[in-house]
C-alpha cells in the first residue's frame, strides 16, 4: 500500500471542495423551490361609538343591527353608547362627557349641531356609497336635513303628528247614522267640521269622557294654524318672531280655540293635574289626542283600548308637523370618516331599518321600508296605518334656529292662558301680539326690551306665569 502523498491529498481536497460546493448548490435550488408561506396584512381595526336614545325596546333594536354588523366586519367594531332621551345625549356631547363618532339627532337640534360645528356634511360620502337618497327616502326627510347646500345628517326616520281616536267612542257609523258628517272611509283626511262633530258625538256627560285635548304650545297649535293658511314664524329661515297675530293665523286659532275652550268637549285643568291626557286616554275618558308614531306600542299595550288614527283635521289645507331624526357624522377626525360612512350605510340598509321598525315606535325616512309589512304591521292596531306614511306629504317644516326649545317654553303660560283663563277671544289678535312681540326675546338679535319690570308679560296680563290654573269654578263646570 502506497503512503499518503501530498498528490492524494490534493485530490482529495479538490474532490471535497467539489461536493461541498454542489451541496450548497442543490440547498439553495432546494431552497428557492420551497413554496412560500404567504401571510395576510395586519388589518388595524377601527372602534366607533354609535349614540342613540329611547326606551328598552328601541336601545335593544339598535344594539340588535350592531351586533350583526360587528360579526360581519373585520376592520371595525362599534359600540352602542345610550341615552333615555334626545336631550340627555345632547348634554352629554355639549358637555364633552362623551363624543360618539355617529349619532342620532332631532332635526330640532340641527341648528345647534350646526352652529358648534359639531357634525360632518355628508353629500360626499353618500354619493361616493351610491346611496340613493333621491328615491329610497321620504322628500321631506331629505329636505328636512339639507341646509347650506349639502346633507348635514342622513335621515332615517320621519313621523308625522296624527289624530288618535278611540274607536269605541268615535264611531264613524253611528255618527252617519244620525246625520252627523264624517270623513271617508279610507281615512284620507277630514275637515274641521267633522272633527268637530266627532268631538261632540264622544263627549258623553254620564259617562264622564271628552272628546279631544290639544296641547296648547307651539308644537299642538301648528297644524292648524298652518291648515288654515297662516304661518308660526314671520320668516321661514331666519325668523325675527313668532307670526301668530297674522290675520291668517289667528282666524286658524280662533276657530281652534273655539273648541278647545268648550267645557264639555275637552279636559280641564283640574283634570290634567290628575292625570296627562295620554293617560285619559288609555282609560277610555279621552276620544281623541294628536301623536306621533312612537305613542303606538303603549296604546297597543293597554287591554282593552280600542283605537285607529286620522290625519290632522284641515282647516282648508291638509297640513301637520313632524318628528324627524338623522343620522349625523362627528365633525373631525378624518381618518375614522370612511369607517363610519360605512356602518352609517348599513344602518339605513333595509334590513337594518326593517329591523328597528318592527319594534314599532320609529316610523322610517326609507320608503322601501315604510311602505311594507315590517313597519305597517296590518295585524296590529291601528288599522288604518297608512295614514302615518300618507301624512308625511303635509309635513311643514319649521325654521331652524338654535334656541327653539327655550322658545317653547317661553311662550308656554301665554298659550295655555288662552286656553284656560283668558275670558273670552273678543281680543285674541291683540293677545297673539303681545305672545309675537315676546318671542323676539330670543328671535331677534337687535331686540331691545321695553317690557316691564313687574313680572308681567308684554301684554300686561300677570297670569302668564306658569301652568294652567283655571278658577275652581271653571274647573267644576268642565268637571
Amino acid at each position: 500500500m502506497r503512503g499518503f502523498t501530498w498528490r492524494t491529498g490534493a485530490v482529495v481536497t479538490a474532490v471535497a471542495m467539489v461536493v461541498l460546493i454542489g451541496m450548497i448548490v442543490l440547498a439553495d435550488v432546494s431552497e428557492r423551490e420551497k413554496p412560500r408561506v404567504e401571510h395576510p396584512p395586519v388589518v388595524k381595526r377601527t372602534d366607533l361609538e354609535f349614540g342613540v336614545w329611547g326606551n328598552k325596546a328601541e336601545i335593544a333594536a339598535y344594539q340588535a343591527v350592531v351586533d350583526d354588523y360587528n360579526a360581519s366586519s373585520k376592520d371595525t367594531r362599534v359600540e352602542v353608547r345610550s341615552w333615555p332621551s334626545a336631550a340627555a345625549m345632547l348634554e352629554a356631547v355639549r358637555t364633552g362627557e362623551d363624543t360618539p363618532d355617529l349619532y342620532l339627532l332631532p332635526r330640532n337640534d340641527l341648528a345647534e349641531v350646526m352652529a358648534e360645528k359639531r357634525n360632518r356634511p355628508l353629500l360626499d360620502l353618500v354619493t361616493e356609497r351610491e346611496i340613493p337618497i333621491g328615491d329610497d327616502f321620504a322628500r321631506e326627510a331629505v329636505a328636512a336635513f339639507s341646509v347650506e347646500n349639502d346633507l348635514q345628517c342622513l335621515p332615517y326616520t320621519i313621523s308625522p303628528m296624527v289624530m288618535y281616536y278611540n274607536s269605541d267612542l268615535v264611531d264613524f257609523e253611528a255618527m252617519a247614522a244620525d246625520g252627523l258628517p264624517t270623513p271617508k272611509d279610507d281615512h284620507s283626511g277630514w275637515n274641521f267640521a267633522q272633527f268637530r262633530a266627532a268631538a261632540e258625538f264622544a263627549s258623553r256627560p254620564r259617562r264622564k269622557t271628552r272628546g279631544v285635548y290639544i296641547d296648547p304650545s307651539l308644537r299642538g297649535l301648528a297644524p292648524f294654524v298652518y291648515s288654515g293658511g297662516g304661518k308660526m314664524y314671520d320668516d321661514e329661515t331666519e325668523p325675527t318672531s313668532l307670526a301668530l297675530s297674522d290675520d291668517s293665523s289667528t282666524d286658524a286659532l280662533r276657530q281652534t280655540l273655539e273648541l278647545l275652550r268648550d267645557p264639555r268637549l275637552t279636559l280641564s285643568s283640574r283634570q290634567l293635574a290628575q292625570r296627562t291626557a295620554v293617560e285619559w286616554f288609555k282609560r277610555g275618558k279621552l276620544a281623541m289626542l294628536p301623536g306621533f308614531r312612537s305613542l303606538t306600542p303603549e296604546l297597543r299595550a293597554t287591554d282593552g283600548l280600542n283605537f285607529d288614527v286620522m290625519p290632522m283635521p284641515s282647516l282648508g289645507s291638509n297640513q301637520t308637523v313632524g318628528e324627524i331624526n338623522g343620522i349625523c357624522l362627528a365633525h373631525g377626525r378624518p381618518a375614522r370618516a370612511e369607517a363610519s360612512a360605512n356602518f352609517m350605510t348599513y344602518l339605513v340598509s333595509d334590513e337594518a331599518v326593517a329591523r328597528v321598525s318592527e319594534t314599532g315606535y320609529l316610523q322610517p325616512a326609507k320608503l322601501t321600508v315604510a311602505l311594507s309589512s315590517d313597519f305597517q304591521q296590518p295585524d296590529q292596531q291601528p288599522a288604518h296605518a297608512a295614514v302615518f306614511t300618507n301624512a308625511v306629504r303635509a309635513i311643514v317644516l319649521p325654521p331652524l334656529i338654535e334656541n327653539g326649545s327655550e322658545l317653547a317654553t317661553l311662550v308656554a303660560p301665554d298659550l295655555e292662558a288662552l286656553l284656560f283663563t283668558t275670558p273670552d277671544l273678543q281680543d285674541l289678535q291683540e293677545s297673539l301680539r303681545a305672545i309675537d312681540e315676546k318671542s323676539r326675546i330670543l328671535l331677534d338679535p337687535d331686540y331691545s326690551s321695553e317690557a316691564p319690570s313687574d313680572g308681567t308679560s308684554p301684554s300686561g296680563d300677570p297670569s302668564s306665569t306658569g301652568t294652567p290654573s283655571g278658577s275652581a269654578s271653571d274647573d267644576a263646570e268642565r268637571d
